[in-house]
């Protein structure tokens, strides 16, 4: 009850309170500004790549009819129309984002200043909602940190927590996105503002739901006095930083990776489904189609008008079953045609890792750090991604309730 209780009232403070909404949307400004500086290194490195290339401005008056009555056949053998105005690739644009974001953290990590952070957090949430330490710090690090980092903070008390404190661990990395992440997000459009507020009310709903489906029925073995801040092992902050990067190397590889092969298989469905649909008389029949039947009413449900819920209903089903970086990908190419009430919730909904491949990463990761105990994960993992999945959702509740 706390949980959901806190989640309203920073719901309040920042989606209906006037001030404290304008400090969020300068400070959402104030951080995509500082995140473009990106574009400098992008740029000079990627050039027209990363920010386009107009061939009209390029070629100045060679492309310039001579007269009134002339048109542009006379240079189309330099340069055919259809390469007139070229976009920026995605790959160039807005990953890189990633990389300047990443050296930031490191910077910040080697200071202590982001230790700080969550411990401060942390604190926060074991004060007001009352769990454990360990819960509690892990899903303040959530806000700031990766599903495969965040857990590094407690890393020492992996071994003797309980299984309710393990599931909150998992349940905390799936209900929220790594600040990296949200950074390519910003790339696609996305409100860096609402961002922030979905990362930040999704800590105590993960901490709710996971609770909910996974009661504690032992003693926790931890407390505050035992947590000790990991250090940054670099010997100063150039080899952090230059760290950091690559950090941000292996993040984007393994963001393209997914999108390439979630992407080729989604087409495949996609043809499979619509060869049996030729066969029974259902030429609609698309692995899109299921998802939005699937979770239309769940869009509705969360707020968003009825004629949106179909293609938000359908982000959801992708952000589920693919992941949240192709969702909102396909959201910035749908936001025109919804109500921005609708666009709103569906940012809500869509920020988090709860999505089946994310499933073997949070396994992965958590299974090296504490292998003796990696068949409970396991066992553990589904149950936590539908909390995660829930905790997203009802963030996603609260906020539409708060929209004027």
């Amino acid at each position: 009850m706390w949980a959901v209780l806190l989640q309203f009232l920073l719901g309040l403070i920042v989606l209906r309170w006037p001030l404290g909404r304008e400090a969020l949307q300068c400070f959402g400004d104030k951080v995509k500004s500082f995140l473009d500086f990106t574009f400098a290194g992008s740029t000079f490195v990627f050039g027209y790549l990363a920010k386009g290339f107009n061939l009209t401005e390029a070629l100045g008056d060679l492309v310039k009819p001579q007269n009134a009555n002339s048109s542009l056949q006379n240079v189309t053998e330099v340069a055919p129309p259809s390469i007139e105005n070229l976009p920026p690739l995605f790959v160039f644009q807005a990953l890189p984002v990633i990389f300047f974001f990443s050296f930031i953290v490191s910077i910040l990590y080697f200071y202590g200043i982001m230790q700080w952070l969550v411990l401060r957090v942390g604190s926060f949430l074991q004060l007001t909602i009352g769990t454990t330490v360990c819960e509690s710090m892990t899903a303040a690090a959530n806000i700031f940190l990766g599903m495969t980092e965040a857990p590094l903070v407690i890393r020492p008390f992996l071994p003797i927590m309980t299984k309710s404190e393990l599931h909150t661990v998992m349940t905390g990395g799936f209900a929220t996105i790594a600040g990296s992440v949200m950074a390519a997000y910003i790339g696609f459009g996305v409100s860096p503002s609402h961002l922030l507020t979905a990362s930040i009310m999704s800590a105590p709903a993960a901490l709710a739901f996971s609770k909910l489906l996974y009661p504690e029925v032992e003693e926790s073995k931890t407390n505050l006095a035992n947590i000790v801040m990991p250090k940054s092992e670099e010997k100063n902050v150039l080899e952090a930083a230059s760290n950091g990067t690559t950090v941000g190397l292996t993040i984007i590889g393994q963001i393209v990776a997914n999108v390439i092969g979630f992407l080729a298989f989604i087409a495949f469905l996609n043809s499979a489904l619509l060869w049996f649909g030729s066969i029974v008389k259902l030429d609609f029949l698309t692995f899109e189609w299921l998802l939005s039947m699937l979770f239309t009413p769940l869009a509705y449900l969360m707020g968003v008008p009825w004629k949106d819920s179909r293609v938000v209903g359908e982000l959801v089903g992708i952000k589920t079953f693919a992941n949240e970086f192709i969702a909102y990908a396909k959201l910035a190419q749908v936001r025109s045609v919804l109500e921005e009430r609708s666009v709103i919730i569906a940012t809500y909904a869509l920020c988090g890792f709860s999505n089946l491949g994310s499933l073997g990463i949070t396994l992965g990761a958590l299974g090296a750090l504490c292998p003796e105990r990696k068949s409970e994960l396991a066992t553990m993992s589904v149950r936590a991604l539908c909390a995660g999945s829930a905790a997203c959702f009802l963030t996603a509740c609260v906020a539409g309730s708060m929209i004027e």
